[in-house]
C-alpha cells in the first residue's frame, strides 16, 4: 500500500500532559490542534480508501447479489490495522511536524 509506515504506536499510551502542551502553553489549545490534525488525517485516509475500493465496485441492479473479493478485503484489513488518526496526529505534534497559529494572538501583535 502507499502509506508510509512510521513508528506510530497502534495502541494508546500514557503521555505527560505538561510536556505535550509545553509548546502551546495551554492543554486545551493543544487538544484542539491535535484534534484538527486528526480530522485532516482521517479525511485523507477515508478518501484514499474510497479511491482504492472504487476499483472493486461493481454496478449490479440486483441488491441481493453480494460478491466478495479477496483483494478488497485485504485492502480494508490493511486500513483497519493502521494506527488511528488521533495517534498519528499526536506523534506528528510531538515531533514538531504540525504547523499551527492562533488567529486571536496574531491580531494582538
Amino acid at each position: 500500500m502507499e502509506r508510509k509506515s512510521t513508528a506510530t504506536p497502534t495502541t494508546t499510551i500514557t503521555r505527560d500532559v505538561k510536556a505535550l502542551s509545553a509548546e502551546v502553553g495551554n492543554i486545551y489549545e493543544t487538544v484542539v490542534i491535535i484534534a484538527k490534525r486528526a480530522n485532516q488525517i482521517a479525511a485523507d485516509m477515508k478518501q484514499e480508501l474510497e479511491n482504492k475500493l472504487q476499483d472493486f465496485k461493481l454496478y449490479n441492479d440486483n441488491l441481493e447479489e453480494v460478491s466478495e473479493n479477496k483483494e478488497q478485503i485485504e485492502v480494508s484489513r490493511y486500513y483497519e490495522r493502521m494506527p488511528k488518526p488521533t495517534l498519528k496526529a499526536i506523534k506528528e505534534f510531538e515531533e514538531g511536524k504540525v504547523k499551527f497559529r492562533n488567529p486571536l494572538q496574531a491580531k494582538e501583535i
